[in-house]
């Protein structure tokens, strides 16, 4: 007697970062798990239907509707993100349904339509939903939700690729009517104010107001607002909007302009629509020098009212109770965050100049005393201006102090979580990310390190996620391009790798960051002249550095001339702590095949704190060295798994 069949819609559900959580917090991912299972499994049942079974990190279950299954679908995202509103860990889902034809066997259920419904899962967004064209048929004039076509897609199994579309969850919606959009796409880009004070000394005003208006609106949770990395280009060189708009991927622009005189201001602002060029909002402020954080805070409500994005109590309360320093200490304080726009030694020594006036002047500056954190770890780890114990300490104490006077300064929360990522204290610098995050999710330095620690846990998916998110908020920031490339090389996608990197080159013109990614795009597809070529253009704009004597060590040990590579290698070796590279030797000596030598250096560069863990996990050409038993040794000093 032939098994029962019957016509089902299938979901398919998946924790999104499952794997690096249970690595770094296995206890705490098992709770997450009970969790996800207590919220989910009842709407299941609301909706009339039958959790078939627990996939490890999600559920297969099967309604007796498409509708059903859309609208169960809704409300599992819908309770998930009012619950990580207050969590500093996040429960996100991918949610994937299909319609066919299925055969039940005691319990479970199997078929064609419950393999399509497993691959169509993973095309969702995080915390979003994806349907096939079977679903769309059944639900597009029921559902009360956009659906936007995603359009055809090689799914894995299929011979033919398969159309998609994705419901538009209404927290993704701007306005009545508004055109569908991904929450990643709302995204706002404040240009740089422009300064029309009598004193153009008063420029630093304008840069900083840019700064702290950019900080204010990043804290409401449906914007996603560009990092001033990307818009200060546009302070020498303005462009029309419809060409801002499709440089950095927005949808609206917030311009305006300040004149300050004493310490009287006016400060002018307007938010366009990028497509139509349409005014949403506009307006003009006259306000005293001590009154432009309250302005600040009723400019972002203002906007956030115009777009109809819904302004949370919670973030509303961020707003209204933020930090506010004597008016001279703000000032000394802004000067430096205009200074952090450089990244020579001499601009980051007047930045630490500025934050330290600032805080002798308002003690209580809590941004001060995390740009301050950020200035002494920066010049610390590239510049070496005092030894590592000096500037790390100084680094920790003042980020502890910004938390300690504002502990929702998400900053500071990534300040600190710097710290802990270089002392190697992988899962607290991942707990002060994730906080920082949940404060400011547009803060896209705090992403662009998060992805570096989940590289450091293995979660190649997550932190290629996380990378994506921080181009999308800082689109023309050098050093976010240069890592999501390092990683893509890493993981032998060139043909993605490629087109970042030309990017790259016009972002910088060129500079040491686009040489040396080249110089690894070259290496990894073993073009070794080519390599050597870029090797002294390197020379050129960073001479005399350990490291380049390292690559050229490793281009001879490449090339069959172990002796001159080993030459290199003792020279490295004689120098003094700070300036070796201990990591780069344990390379080159992996390559020369001499794994005793590599893992004493490896060692060295840990307890040093100087082991690139994710290029050791990560690297293909470090297969040998992750197969030998001592790999695992080096992981577990360092409290990962292998």
């Amino acid at each position: 007697m032939s098994a029962a069949r019957r016509l089902s819609a299938i979901m398919f559900t998946d924790m999104v970062g499952f794997t690096s959580q249970t690595q770094s917090d296995e206890a705490g991912t098992l709770e997450l798990l009970r969790e996800e299972e207590d919220l989910v499994r009842p709407l299941i049942e609301e909706h009339h239907g039958r959790a078939v079974k627990s996939t490890g990190d999600g559920f297969l279950a099967e309604f007796p509707s498409a509708l059903e299954a859309a609208r169960c679908a809704v409300a599992i995202q819908k309770v998930l993100r009012e619950r990580n509103r207050g969590s500093a860990v996040p429960i996100e889902l991918r949610i994937g349904i299909h319609l066919g034809d299925v055969e039940q066997r005691n319990e479970d259920i199997f078929g064609d339509a419950v393999n399509i419904a497993a691959r169509v899962q993973p095309t969702a967004d995080v915390g979003g939903v994806s349907v096939s064209q079977q679903v769309f048929d059944q639900i597009r004039n029921k559902l009360d939700l956009p659906l936007e076509k995603l359009g055809p897609k090689s799914l894995k199994g299929l011979r033919f690729p398969m159309d998609l579309y994705r419901v538009v969850l209404p927290w993704n919606v701007t306005g009545a009517g508004a055109a569908a959009r991904d929450p990643a796409e709302n995204r706002l880009a404040v240009l740089p104010f422009s300064n029309i004070s009598p004193d153009p000394h008063d420029a630093y005003f304008s840069d900083g107001l840019t700064e702290e208006v950019i900080t204010v609106l990043s804290q409401l949770g449906g914007l996603r607002v560009i990092a001033r990395t990307s818009i200060d280009a546009y302070k020498a060189q303005p462009k029309p909007i419809p060409q801002v708009g499709a440089e950095l991927g927005v949808r609206w622009v917030l311009e305006g302009s300040v004149r300050k005189a004493g310490s009287r201001l006016r400060i002018t602002a307007q938010l366009i629509d990028v497509g139509s060029q349409e005014h949403l909002w506009a307006s003009t402020y006259d306000r005293e020098l001590d009154d432009v954080f309250a302005l600040q805070s009723e400019m972002a409500k203002q906007i956030a009212d115009a777009l109809k994005i819904q302004l949370l109590a919670k973030e509303e309360a961020l707003l209204d109770r933020r930090t506010l320093p004597q008016p001279e200490s703000y000032l000394e304080y802004l000067q430096g965050r205009s200074c952090l726009s450089g990244v020579t030694e001499t601009r980051w020594r007047e930045a630490r100049a500025h934050f330290e006036r600032a805080i002798a002047l308002d003690e209580r500056n809590a941004s001060a005393h995390a740009g301050l954190a950020d200035v002494e770890s920066m010049l610390g780890s590239l510049y070496h201006h005092v030894p590592d114990v000096e500037w790390r300490a100084a680094s920790r104490r003042h980020a502890a102090r910004a938390l300690e006077l504002d502990p929702d300064l998400a900053e500071a929360h990534t300040s600190l979580a710097l710290v802990h990522y270089d002392l190697n204290e992988y899962s607290a610098a991942e707990k002060e990310f994730l906080v920082a995050l949940r404060l400011n999710p547009s803060l896209a330095w705090a992403r662009l390190w998060y992805a570096t620690i989940l590289e450091v846990f293995g979660s190649v998916d997550g932190a290629l996620r996380e990378l994506t998110l921080a181009e999308q908020l800082d689109p023309l920031s050098p050093l976010i391009l240069s890592e999501k490339i390092s990683l893509l090389i890493m993981l032998e996608r060139y043909d993605e790798a490629v087109p970042l990197l030309e990017k790259l080159g016009r972002v910088e013109n060129q500079g040491i960051l686009y040489h040396d990614r080249y110089t690894g795009l070259l290496l990894a597809r073993k073009d070794y002249e080519g390599y050597r070529h870029e090797l002294e253009l390197l020379g050129t704009l960073l001479p005399d550095r350990p490291e380049l004597t390292a690559a050229y060590a490793n281009y001879y040990a490449l090339t069959n001339d172990p002796s001159k590579a080993r030459e290199l290698l003792r020279t490295l070796e004689a120098l003094p702590e700070p300036t070796r590279p201990d990591f780069h030797i344990g390379m080159v000596y992996a390559v020369l095949g001499d794994l005793g030598a590599c893992f004493h250096w490896f060692e060295v560069a840990r307890a040093e704190t100087k082991l690139a863990v994710r290029t050791v996990r990560l690297e293909p050409t470090l297969a040998h060295v992750r197969a030998d038993p001592r790999f695992g040794a080096l992981l577990q000093k360092l409290n990962l798994s292998v």
